[in-house]
């Protein structure tokens, strides 16, 4: 293959870099294009654009296949925990049991929250939507460690890392417990990091928290699997908020505005909304698959397929399994629970979903552990914004070691040309 590519516009031919990826990946690269013909690119939504050169993730939705540096998650799901993904994401390598344990430590070390945290919760409504109350708070952590980050000094970087890693779990704990009446708590040192969270989540103020090893791993491998998707629309809002040389608590701010959106991380929450609606209607699982594949029909059936994934969500897969065992282990008795195994029976076993590759995605599966974990609907998406924190706090840290600069996308102007100001009277 050449490692140039040609543009031919109106008799005149650009010479364009071919820029090869570690998986043979290859982009066109257009950064001179403007400079040199006066034209930029129109892609809206950037579906065929690279934003930047990155080592966190790879993801080749063909193929199934999501691997967090280099890793598959397959057998990151299966091996490790989610605080050790969370050292490789921002790290770049697995961390050795002396560098876990000292990570450990120094998360634990930062986990307490300004009692004023308090006051700017207490003045929310506690009918607040949740993401709302977590962005919020996040961003005001500012106010509490007012110095930027110095991202020349690793200690500084490093410092900051794990200042959030402590305070963030704490602080979608207290946005969970004000919204059900329960009093704000802490965890415990002699914990470990999702099993705190467990913890400061679900704890009741009149007896001892006992841990259920089989939700704490699905918890686990939840938190794993939402744990970064490479450019998806909140990560490249952390990055393009961050390359203003923003701090990283109000980069992860808009990233959690962002992960809000129902085409994002609301996707959980809409599938279990789907459900409710579904059982509201006498729940016949077989009427709405029927819908779903009645083109005229306007219902969507939420949680199937993938916009990336055009074969299968290598997450789903995982997660099922998790589900079950929680499902079995919990003996929930739900009518929702049951309309989503119906749902999710009859998909794998109909001609028309399984041509189609529409299995059921990550979003079902995580809505229906939620469920059965006892987290508010509303509360769905504030677990994503835990699980992706650390690809998060990855991209930006990426991104502003290789000093890129600031985001500026172009446009392409369509509305009206130069015209005279008149007077109110005139018009």
């Amino acid at each position: 293959m050449s490692d140039t590519a040609t543009l031919e516009i109106n008799g005149e031919k650009y010479e364009l870099p071919l820029v090869t990826g570690t998986e043979n990946e290859v982009a066109i690269d257009i950064k001179a294009l403007r400079g040199a013909s006066g034209l930029i690119t129109l892609d809206p939504g950037y579906k065929n654009s690279g934003s930047c050169e990155s080592g966190v993730t790879f993801l080749d939705g063909e193929k199934g296949i999501l691997r967090y540096r280099g890793y598959s998650i397959e057998e990151l799901a299966e091996k490790a925990d989610f605080l050790e993904v969370t050292y490789l994401l921002i790290f770049g390598e697995l961390p050795t049991a002396e560098e876990l344990q000292k990570f450990h430590a120094d998360i634990m070390d930062n986990s307490m929250v300004d009692e004023d945290v308090h006051k700017i919760l207490d003045a929310f409504p506690k009918n607040a939507h949740p993401m709302g109350v977590l962005s919020s708070l996040t961003s005001g952590l500012i106010a509490f460690h007012p110095s930027s980050v110095n991202i020349d000094s690793s200690e500084d970087m490093y410092q900051a890392i794990v200042r959030i890693l402590g305070k963030f779990p704490v602080l979608v704990a207290w946005v969970m417990r004000k919204k059900m009446g329960l009093p704000l708590n802490y965890g415990s040192k002699k914990l470990g990091y999702v099993e705190n969270i467990m913890k400061m989540m679900f704890e009741q103020p009149n007896e001892d928290y006992e841990m259920n090893e089989i939700v704490k791993n699905a918890l686990d491998k939840l938190l794993i699997l939402h744990a970064d998707h490479e450019q998806n629309c909140s990560t490249s809002t952390v990055r393009i908020v961050g390359s203003s040389h923003a701090g990283l608590f109000v980069s992860l701010s808009a990233g959690i505005s962002a992960l809000w959106g129902p085409l994002h991380g609301g996707a959980n929450q809409a599938v279990l909304e789907m459900l409710e609606a579904i059982k509201e209607d006498g729940g016949d699982t077989k009427k709405y698959m029927a819908k779903a594949k009645d083109k005229s029909d306007p219902f969507r059936l939420m949680g199937f397929g993938h916009r990336v994934y055009k074969n299968f969500d290598p997450r789903a897969r995982i997660i099922k399994k998790a589900a079950d065992e929680v499902l079995g282990d919990l003996g929930v008795v739900d009518p929702i629970l049951d309309i989503a195994k119906g749902l999710e029976q009859e998909a794998l076993s109909d001609p028309y979903f399984v041509d189609r590759k529409l299995y059921p995605n990550v979003d079902f599966y995580s809505g229906i552990i939620y469920r059965a974990m006892g987290i508010p609907v509303e509360m769905f998406t504030v677990m994503f914004a835990l699980g992706r924190l650390p690809g998060w706090i990855a991209q930006w840290r990426e991104m502003r070691l290789r000093k890129e600069p600031i985001g500026r996308p172009r446009q392409l102007y369509i509305g009206e040309t130069e015209r005279s100001f008149k007077q109110i009277s005139e018009r």
